[in-house]
């Protein structure tokens, strides 16, 4: 037997119906939003994230799937959906069109890494993305969007926020950490060293718990944002609190993409242990033109599926219930079968969820059947009723029961 490679997982028909439902209110919640859905390749060029990702970050150094085609260039399964987008529109000529530019994707994402509650994988996210609009007002709405599908699906989320800053006032704080990392140098790990030396922001978003404790006193970017920046930011908190959405500063949110700038933002719970951040995102201005495009601004968030679903589950969200059979018509013999077959097409092409019998079973184990899967009702076609053109019709909830005409099926059904 083959079994699952490690990292993934099967998504089983009985279970579909809870990933369904949480894309359907991504769907909705973007709709109400006015954001339209963009659908990128699986994989791309692997100098796309490269250059988009960066370098220095662990996405790129040790989590990429990235193999050679067959004509020998290197490829990569997209290992998030910004740089894809990004590339999109650059492409495809976007930036012409009407501002801002504002599209969702629902998309699988790879990463190779050690696989735990709430991370595989392969792993899917539903991610925002919107260009062309550099107010501090695009910043608040995006996360307006994501609080919006957050409490819709019933979480109860905090929603920390912090700046980076641009370019220009990046530069003094990237000195300060520098100066403030360096008499500690010996005692980072080896990514940090690396680190140290080519994007000393990404020091302190390490895991390493040695690296956690020398930078937990590390300077505060907020202390080092330039006027426009800082300017920004109190923007984003007034037009987040004309919104209704709470939050929470926290200075050490500086994600872990080299793309990001200014405002950054992550909902996290505890629900679900070291990995309890759901969602997660901010503004990358300068990423469109890193990627060969005109100076762009850009902001957006992705949130992980399978994250939201156990925090669901361990927080108790109820979620609807998949559709059941409004009825199962069951057939006692060949003749009956057909024509019940012919019955249950009539009523799918009227919208009736109609289920017949295709194991040959029993009128009394398909009776069982119908019960298993829900059926609302169970149409009875014996060789009487044939004759007779009707049904014996019982519902299943209290096991009451009437005659149909064939030709009333349709009537009867619709609606229940």
């Amino acid at each position: 037997m083959i079994n699952i490679p490690k990292g993934t997982k099967d998504v089983l028909p009985q279970d579909s119906y809870k990933w369904q439902y949480v894309e359907g209110m991504a769907r909705e919640v973007a709709g109400l939003f006015n954001i339209k859905e963009i659908r990128t390749p699986v994989f791309e060029h692997t100098e796309l994230f490269q250059r988009g990702v960066g370098d220095t970050t662990d996405i790129v150094t040790k989590e990429m799937y990235t193999f050679k085609d067959k004509g020998d260039r290197s490829i990569t399964l997209k290992p998030e959906g910004t740089a894809g987008a990004a590339r999109s529109f650059i492409e495809n000529g976007m930036g012409n069109g009407v501002l801002p530019a504002k599209m969702y994707y629902i998309i699988p994402a790879f990463r190779y890494e050690r696989p735990q509650a709430g991370r595989l994988r392969e792993f899917h996210q539903f991610g925002v993305e919107v260009y062309g609009s550099a107010l501090a007002q695009t910043d608040a709405e995006t996360i307006f969007t994501a609080d919006t599908l957050l409490k819709k699906l019933g979480l109860q989320i905090k929603l920390y926020i912090n700046s980076i800053g641009c370019p220009t006032c990046r530069a003094a704080y990237n000195k300060a950490l520098k100066d403030f990392f360096a008499p500690n140098l010996d005692q980072l790990c080896g990514d940090c060293k690396n680190r140290y030396e080519k994007n000393p922001l990404r020091l302190l978003d390490c895991k390493e718990e040695g690296c956690k404790k020398i930078n937990a006193d590390a300077p505060k970017i907020l202390d080092y944002l330039c006027e426009d920046c800082h300017a920004h930011f109190e923007e984003v908190k007034a037009c987040l609190t004309l919104a209704g959405v709470d939050y929470e500063i926290d200075p050490r949110i500086v994600r872990g993409l080299d793309y990001y700038t200014r405002t950054v933002f992550e909902f996290v719970s505890t629900s679900i242990g070291a990995q309890g951040t759901v969602c997660a995102g901010g503004r990358y201005d300068g990423l469109i033109e890193q990627l060969g495009g005109k100076p762009t601004p850009a902001v957006g968030f992705a949130a992980g599926i399978e994250r939201l679903l156990i925090v669901m589950e361990q927080t108790g969200v109820e979620i609807p219930a998949a559709p059941v059979p409004t009825v199962y018509i069951a057939g006692m013999d060949a003749d009956c079968r057909k024509k019940a077959f012919s019955l249950a097409a009539e009523l799918r092409l009227q919208g009736v969820n109609a289920e017949v019998d295709l194991m040959e079973r029993s009128v009394k184990a398909q009776f069982k059947y119908a019960d298993k899967i829900g059926a609302k009702y169970v149409a009875v076609i014996g060789g009487n009723e044939l004759a007779e053109g009707k049904a014996n019709v019982k519902r299943m909830a209290d096991s009451t029961s009437e005659t149909i005409a064939f030709e009333d099926m349709v009537t009867y059904f619709q609606g229940k």
